[in-house]
This record gives structure tokens, sequence and C-alpha cells, in this order.
């Protein structure tokens, strides 16, 4: 498998908004200038509130409790798999490459959970899997995140920046010759956490965000929260979203329609700061749920002022870039090649992170 050109392979993602499990049957193939894909088969399986009540309180439960419930996940994945095969009649699989679901991110403390038994994945499907992507990269001193920039550099060298709007929001660029890439600011993680609140899932097209005013008390707050974050570039996780962001969130003296607008209003600017725009006409490729958000990709363009050509592609692609990556870092792995830059975070070395089994 090391040797060959082409590989099919399911890819599984997982992310912090609690959106879903998202899972993509995709063709990779390595020409001799570089890597192509095409998305055969996408789906994400919606989660019920049973499992969202686990994954959200999964950092709570005792070391036994995660274990048992690391094995239920890895179970759950696996009959994900074996049903979206049987749905769309896939049967030619190389292997399966698992991000998991993150319930601890502590690279300052030495170590990154990704939810989701590799082992019991394999068990359950009887096919190869590749999984744990983040752990060596940690262990070497790096952040352990982002993990999507290599495969913004092999699937998406047309734009200048790759910037995902997911739980958390980051960006990817080429700069003087290496890959850069870092978290800048929650994102859906807040969206959905006020949407919540309202009793949706998420707020479609920022349509409460866009009835609502900036509370300036409240902007301060977050700009405050995020203003140190823009020299270091941390990798954010769920602990450092419970710990500076929740409690502003919750303040109920503020309209919930403005809390979602001001929150909207930090997204737009935090990424305004975080994207260079020294070159004119830059192209930016805007990929994950927020995407799919029109207020909030309206503010942006608006706090881009013109310097950027902002492109949000098909549906299929924002929806499934970050399952279709990781179903490119599986092969990167299992070829022993590089997936994770130490350029991106801060590495001792480069690395070709993931467990295999079943190979």
């Amino acid at each position: 498998m090391k040797t060959q050109s082409k590989y099919n392979v399911i890819g599984l993602m997982s992310g912090t908004s609690l959106d879903g499990l998202d899972l993509v049957y995709c063709k990779l193939e390595r020409t001799k200038k570089s890597w192509e894909f095409k998305m055969q088969s996408a789906k994400t399986l919606k989660y019920i509130s049973d499992w969202k009540q686990k994954l959200s309180t999964a950092h709570t439960l005792s070391a036994t409790e995660l274990l048992s419930l690391h094995h239920e996940y890895g179970k759950f994945l696996g009959k994900a798999v074996i049903e979206f095969k049987q749905r769309n009649r896939i049967k030619n699989v190389d292997f399966i490459a698992s991000h998991g679901h993150t319930i601890f991110h502590q690279p300052e403390k030495g170590f990154t959970f990704q939810l989701g038994c590799g082992q019991t994945l394999y068990s359950e499907t009887k096919l190869p899997v590749v999984f744990d992507f983040r752990s060596l990269d940690v262990i070497r001193g790096g952040e352990g995140a982002p993990l999507v920039p290599i495969g913004d550099r092999h699937l998406f060298s047309q734009y200048d920046v790759c910037l995902n709007l997911g739980g958390i929001a980051n960006l990817s660029m080429e700069q003087q010759g290496k890959r850069i890439a870092f978290d800048f600011c929650f994102a859906n993680m807040g969206l959905n956490y006020l949407s919540a609140k309202a009793g949706k899932e998420f707020d479609k097209s920022g349509a409460l965000a866009s009835s609502g005013s900036i509370d300036t008390a409240m902007s301060n707050q977050l700009e405050y929260v995020y203003k140190p974050l823009r020299k270091k570039r941390p990798s954010l996780g769920r602990e450092g979203f419970e710990k500076s962001i929740q409690s502003i969130l919750d303040n109920e003296n503020i309209p919930l329609q403005n809390r979602m607008r001001t929150f909207c209003e930090s997204i737009a600017l935090e990424t305004a700061n975080a994207i260079p725009t020294k070159k004119i006409k830059m192209k930016l490729l805007v990929t994950g749920g927020g995407a799919l958000n029109d207020f909030l990709i309206r503010l942006i363009i608006e706090k881009l002022e013109q310097k950027v050509h902002v492109v949000v592609p098909d549906k299929e692609i924002i929806e499934f870039k970050e399952a279709l990556v990781f179903a490119l870092l599986g092969v990167l792995r299992v070829r022993g090649e590089i997936n994770c830059l130490k350029s991106v975070t801060g590495a001792s070395t480069d690395s070709s992170g993931g467990v295999m089994i079943g190979f």
C-alpha cells in the first residue's frame, strides 16, 4: 500500500461544535506534481441528544468511565461506517482514517485525547484503521494542531489562505516557503452554544444574529480575551472556551440576539486581524459550518475591506473538507510521509503521525 498511487479511503471527523459525525468516501491519487481528490459519497450523521450529552460531558468522567465511553464511541463509529458503506454500496475501501472526538487538548501539559478507540473501530468494520493523529506531535513539543494545513498545501494550493470556520476558527497559508497555520478564535462553538439557549441547534444563515445589535461591553470583554492570543497563537480547545468565553455568553442581562450579533462581530474582527492583507486580492477559501452562515460571511467580507477575494465553495467541500483532509493524512501516514508540519505546530520536527492497525 505504501507504493500505490491511488487510495480509496473513508475519512471520519467529529468537530468541537458537536454538529455530528462527518463521513466521506474519497479517492486520492498521487500525480507527478500533486495530490488529486474526488469525493464519492459524504454524509453528516447528526448526534442524537444522548450522544451530544455524552460527548459534551466526557471530560467530567472518571478514568474507568472515560475508557468505557472510548470503547462505546469506537463501536458507534464502526456501526456508522458499516451503515455508510451499505447505504452507498461502497465495496473497495483501503482503510479508514479516523480523527475521533477531542475530549482533552492540553499540549502545554504534554497530552491530547481524541475519543473513539481505533482498535474497536477496526474490530467492528474489519477494515484497517489509522487513528490518533495528534499525540506524536504533542510529545515532540508541538500543539498537535492544526492538522488540516498539510491538506491545504496538497489539495487546495490555488488559494492564498484557507480559513476554516468550525467550532474553532483557524487558517493556514504559505509564508516565506513554509506553511503556517493557527487557531485564532472560537466560532461555531460559541454560536451553537448561544443558539441552544434559543432552543435551536444552530442559527441558520445567521438570522438571529442579524436581528441583534452590538453590545459594546461584551465586545470589549471578548477583545480582552483575544488580544493576548494574537501574539502567542496557541491551539484552542474546549478548556479555553469554558474558562474564558462561556461566562461572557451567559450574561442574560444582554438580549440573546445581541449576544449572537456581538459574537459574530468578534469572529469577523478576529478573522480580519489574522489575515495579512499586504497582497491585494488574495484568494481566501472559507469552509466549515460557519461558511454557511451568510450573515457571518458578510461581516467578514466587510472587515476585509475588499482586499481579499472570498471564495465560499460548494456545500460538499464546506461540510466535508476536514474529513477529506484526515483521509489524506491517513494516506500520508501509510506511505510514511510527513503529515504534520513543525512550522504549523511548533514541534521539534515534522512527523508522520497516526497509529495504524490492521494493515
